[in-house]
């Protein structure tokens, strides 16, 4: 064994030498066991899969700036210019602390790698920006807005390749000088079609023919893509990037969208031009039917421009996330307004909730807030107007959707079964148009219902005497509706009437029948100065029906049997039909007429028999009761 000298050790010992991890140490630290602390390297963050830095929202409605991201899954967050630095900073190399150095640069205040670390963790994790630390993939499962009034189920029709290409072909549409000339055509034809030619001819040809309704729903459909193309071009000429175009379900009706989240970061003109570029493509659509008509002389096109009229009005409304929430929207500067509207009604409260929301709401603008304020407290008492005017009309909205989808369900088949499928295909259209109402009552019933259940929990869950008063409300107004349903207190349904549109409806009566009405036993010699409503039948004639006879009726004379046994209705069929509503607006169903019962001849004729029928009505009142007794045989 060698020993080394006293100089050497030491030499030997204080240099350095690798230890674990790479670091640095000496023998003596080994020896003595005081190892220096190895610092782990810090975590990288990494951004979400397909999320998408917008920058800043421009002509924002807050005081303070607001930026604007999107998630893959299509959900759109506010971040603060703080979590927007940092969430442009990481691109999966970087660690907390160079994070910070460049943050720190770009925000013209020091942050330190524990900033960075905290802002990852318990800001833009929560919000699905950043993946958390440990996951492999960077799929995220973030939380969304429950939006009540929002498009669900969306399908991609048009990739952001393809509609980025038509838009960029049709974006010249958007110059000046173009809209100039679409609108001076636009309001040039629709002063010839309302004030000369008509518009509503058009509408009534195609109502008489079943395959041009099928026509004018396909120009229908396709001018609702048209617009989505509009809402896609608007974007591109403003300078912003548009997305996909696809199709989802509104409430429960079929709806197209076009994403445009891109928007966000051009200005308040060019994000008001993308909004309306939709309905001022419903306005060069129908400039292009209009222009169609004059070339072919075909009426369905005029047609397909009246119902364009309608879609407009419809688009900009502001009640519904349609083009005029957006536009609402974006006048005031406030991305979601439905989101304003718990805070501002709560900020009516007094006490810690309302300063609570006042808070939130402090951030708006002056002009911002006025226009939200407005908004909220003019939507709100319409839709609580409405859910308690459809709550009280409930039952007869049932009663009438489950009558006419029934017979809407058999006609449509029967038109199938008898090779009519023309008329079948129209019936179709007639059942989805019957059944998306029917599951949208349905779905918002679910959907608010649970939304107030959650609300009332959530509000007293550490309040059982607030839960126990507000149940018993509930259950008291819930009585009292459901005895004002079987009590016959609400609206009664309506009367079956006729269809306005029968070519939708095959198979269901284009016209009521008139009323039935049994014969009554004449028990005493009619009056002398009005004649009987018996018929002098010969030796086989039948007596006549003594109900008034309306106005599509035959005479009297010409619908009398030569059997004892017959009807005594007018005239074929009328036994199982409705008569007229009364003043209540109740409708009133008569039992079918039964053969009257056959009686002893009489030898002689009783004076009601002599008396000879009148050739028109008898213009005396119906009998005051309704229920029908057999009239004698006549020898």
């Amino acid at each position: 064994m060698t020993v080394l000298g006293d100089g050497a050790a030491a030499l030997y010992e204080t240099g350095p030498v690798p230890g674990p991890g790479g670091w640095p140490v000496t023998y003596e630290q080994v020896a003595t066991g005081n190892l220096p602390v190895v610092e782990q390297p810090s975590p990288v963050p990494r951004l979400s899969a397909g999320l998408r830095l917008h920058g800043e929202y421009q002509g924002s409605g807050f005081t303070e700036p607001k930026y604007i991201a999107r998630r893959g899954d299509g959900q759109v967050v506010q971040l603060s210019r703080l979590l927007y630095l940092v969430a442009s900073s990481v691109d999966g190399v970087r660690d907390a602390e160079a994070i910070a150095h460049r943050v720190s640069a770009r925000f013209g205040r020091e942050v330190s790698g524990e900033n960075i670390r905290y802002l990852v963790e318990k800001k833009l994790e929560p919000l699905g920006v950043t993946v958390p630390e440990g996951q492999e993939d960077d799929e995220v499962d973030a939380p969304r807005s429950d939006l009540l009034l929002a498009l669900k189920g969306h399908r991609v029709i048009f990739n952001e390749r393809r509609t980025a290409k038509i838009a960029r072909s049709l974006a010249w549409l958007h110059r000046p000088v173009a809209v100039a000339l679409v609108l001076g055509s636009a309001v040039a034809m629709d002063v010839w079609l309302f004030g000369f030619f008509g518009a509503i001819e058009p509408v009534l040809e195609v109502l008489d023919q079943p395959v041009l309704i099928l026509v004018v729903f396909v120009l229908t459909v396709a001018s609702l893509v048209f617009h989505e193309f509009g809402h896609a071009s608007a974007c591109r000429y403003g300078g912003a990037r548009p997305g996909c175009i696809g199709c989802g379900l509104f409430l429960i009706w079929p709806s197209m969208y076009t994403d445009v989240t891109d928007v966000y970061r051009i200005g308040r003109g060019g994000r008001l031009r993308t909004d309306l570029g939709g309905v001022y493509f419903n306005v060069v659509f129908m400039l292009a039917m209009a222009g169609a008509y004059f070339a072919t002389g075909a009426q369905f096109f005029l047609a397909t421009v009246y119902l364009g009229h309608f879609e407009i009005m419809e688009q900009l409304m502001p009640a519904v996330r349609l083009d005029g929430y957006y536009i609402l929207g974006d006048l005031a500067g406030v991305p979601d307004l439905y989101g304003k509207i718990k805070p501002i009604l709560l900020g009516l409260v007094p006490g810690p909730r309302g300063d609570r929301a006042r808070e939130e709401v402090a951030g708006l603008k002056k002009s911002a807030r006025a226009i939200v304020a407005t908004w909220v407290l003019t939507m709100v008492p319409l839709i609580i107007g409405e859910l308690g005017y459809a709550l009280w009309n409930l039952p007869r909205i049932l009663t009438t959707m489950i009558r006419s989808l029934t017979e809407q369900l058999v006609g449509t088949g029967a038109a199938f079964v008898d090779g009519k499928i023309v008329e079948g295909l129209v019936g179709t259209i007639g059942c989805v148009m019957l059944l998306c109402p029917m599951a949208g009552v349905v779905y918002l019933s679910v959907k608010i219902g649970g939304r107030i259940v959650r609300a009332a929990k959530r509000a007293t869950a550490d309040r059982p005497r607030l839960r126990l008063v507000i149940c018993a409300l509930a259950l008291a107004g819930l009585t009292g509706l459901s005895y004002a349903w079987m009590s016959g207190v609400t609206p009664k349904p309506l009367p079956k009437q006729p269809p306005i549109a029968p070519i939708l409806q095959p198979g269901v009566p284009t016209e009521e029948p008139p009323p039935a009405r049994q014969a009554s036993t004449p028990d005493r010699p009619t009056d002398s100065g009005a004649p009987s409503d018996t018929v002098p039948g010969g030796p086989s004639g039948s007596a006549g029906a003594s109900a008034v006879p309306s106005a599509g009726q035959t005479s009297r004379g010409a619908s009398a049997s030569a059997s004892p046994s017959a009807s005594a209705s007018a005239s074929p069929g009328r036994g199982a039909t409705r008569s007229p509503a009364p003043a209540s607006g109740g409708p009133v169903t008569e039992p079918v007429s039964s053969p009257p019962e056959s009686v002893p001849a009489s030898p002689t004729p009783t004076p009601s028999e002599s008396v000879p029928v009148s050739p028109t009505p008898s213009p005396s009142p119906p009998p005051a009761s309704d229920s029908a007794t057999p009239a004698p045989a006549t020898s």
